[in-house]
């Protein structure tokens, strides 16, 4: 990293025009990846990328500039060019630096730039040996590894410096299975804040064997019946649903400009009194999960929504200073060239009380849905539509025969405010959230729920 003085003198001259708050992200990140598909090694990358991105506000407005040059002089140019940015002579400027402790640290047992990256490819061949094993009719498997490992400093305005070292594990298989003309894809990912211990605790086998048996059983499924019904979404189902349903009205931008259904709504009733949703960056080794955010702000867990009332938004420091606000910390950026902005962390809600058994048991007709597919939301009027990976019927409280095809059409706070059975058990699905051209880690969670009514896109019956 570079000499903390360096980035003080840069830090002064970035404010030397004035402006509310200025700070310095430092970055510096290391990759390797493979994949393996139909049989051979399709690509191996690594690399190493580094750089700096220096920020003004003032007035509400942004000015920001970056540079994969950290030399001093490159970093005091680039400084003074965003300092330009504002239009008033010059000002001394004292600022009383503290290096900030992280309150959480997600354990890291095994860090894999220490792994050989033979063991690395072995992991990929053997997920396609496995999911090429489950059944003759699996014709296509895609398996990728990939980590990252991102060392982070930050310093502000305000006098903090914070420093992160963050260590990115995922592995995902891909399958297709086709069968007289019908062709279906399995999909399964895994991975979080986490070292190459990840897969003690979840083998690549079991990835493999889980992507291969959702597209084999969905291959032999009939089309989804349509039309309103009652819905029971499990906890394997990950949370989608939450993420895009809710999770992106509440980042504080999109509320601030009017752009979310639940702009100005705080202190309103937008759920089911069942309904707690927080956003949680404390939880150890989760993907979205880290000790300080882009803005170097501790990692929080916010509660959104408590008992189905709006508590409020998620928060960088731009919107948290329009608003008058503290930053909640989720100022996240997808690297050094990127200007930070309100992402989610890890969203959930968090579990009722219900048997997830009971809850299948209650409903006589209806869809049943183990894995979510992809999924978008207008977030202006909340409306949406998710892909169903994987649905049952559910008959006479039984999980029954596999259907294909279903998609969950519905608006978010109406749906939020339905579900009538929260379940004691809680999933978690992991995912890359893209927002402005910027992609970020995330995981969502939720436990089993039951929605009375709910319109299922499928086949007219």
């Amino acid at each position: 990293m570079i000499d903390e003085r360096v980035l003080e003198i840069a830090l002064k001259k970035a404010m030397s025009r004035g402006g509310d708050y200025a700070d310095i992200f430092v970055e510096s990140r290391k990759g390797f990846s493979v994949q393996y598909e139909d049989g051979k090694i399709e690509k191996i990358s690594q690399g190493i990328d580094s750089g700096a991105g220096i920020r003004l506000i003032r007035g509400g407005h942004t000015f920001y500039g970056y540079t994969n040059d950290l030399t001093s002089e490159s970093l005091y140019e680039l400084a003074n060019t965003v300092s330009r940015a504002v239009k008033h002579g010059e000002e001394a400027v004292t600022i009383a630096f503290t290096s900030l402790k992280p309150s959480v640290v997600s354990p890291i047992r095994i860090d894999p730039s220490e792994v050989a990256a033979e063991r690395k490819v072995a992991l990929t061949r053997k997920a396609d040996e496995v999911a090429r094993g489950y059944s003759d009719k699996i014709r296509q498997v895609l398996s990728i590894y990939r980590d990252s490992i991102q060392a982070v400093k930050i310093m502000t305005s305000r006098g903090d410096v914070a420093e992160d070292y963050r260590v990115y594990t995922l592995a995902l298989v891909q399958v297709v299975a086709s069968e007289d003309g019908e062709v279906q894809t399995g999909y399964e990912p895994v991975g979080g804040l986490i070292g190459f211990e990840l897969f003690d605790e979840t083998p690549i086998e079991a990835i493999a064997e889980a992507a291969s048996k959702r597209a084999v059983t969905m291959l032999s499924a009939r089309k989804a019946p349509g039309g309103r019904m009652p819905v029971v979404i499990s906890s394997e189902a990950g949370g989608t649903m939450i993420h895009e349903a809710i999770g992106h009205g509440l980042e504080a931008d999109l509320a601030g400009q009017g752009l979310s259904v639940y702009s100005g709504k705080v202190g309103q009733k937008v759920a089911s009194d069942l309904i707690t949703v927080v956003d949680d960056a404390t939880i150890p080794n989760k993907r979205g999960s880290f000790s300080f955010d882009d803005e170097g702000v501790h990692a929080q867990k916010t509660v959104l929504v408590e008992k189905g009332i709006l508590k409020g938004y998620m928060y960088d420091v731009l919107n948290a200073l329009k608003e008058g606000k503290t930053s909640t910390g989720n100022g996240r950026r997808e690297s050094y060239r990127h200007r930070p902005i309100p992402r989610m962390t890890n969203t959930l809600i968090l579990p009722g009380e219900e048997d997830p058994q009971e809850i299948i048991r209650s409903v006589d007709k209806g869809l049943f849905v183990k894995k979510m597919g992809g999924g978008q939301v207008n977030t202006v009027n909340g409306d949406f539509v998710f892909e169903v990976q994987e649905g049952y019927l559910i008959d006479g409280g039984e999980i029954g025969e596999p259907v294909r095809g279903a998609t969950l059409t519905g608006n978010g706070p109406a749906i939020l405010n339905s579900i009538d059975m929260l379940g004691s058990d809680l999933g978690f699905s992991i995912g890359t959230c893209g927002k402005d051209g910027q992609g970020v880690p995330v995981s969502d969670a939720m436990p089993t729920v039951r929605i009375p009514d709910m319109v299922v896109g499928g086949e007219v019956v």
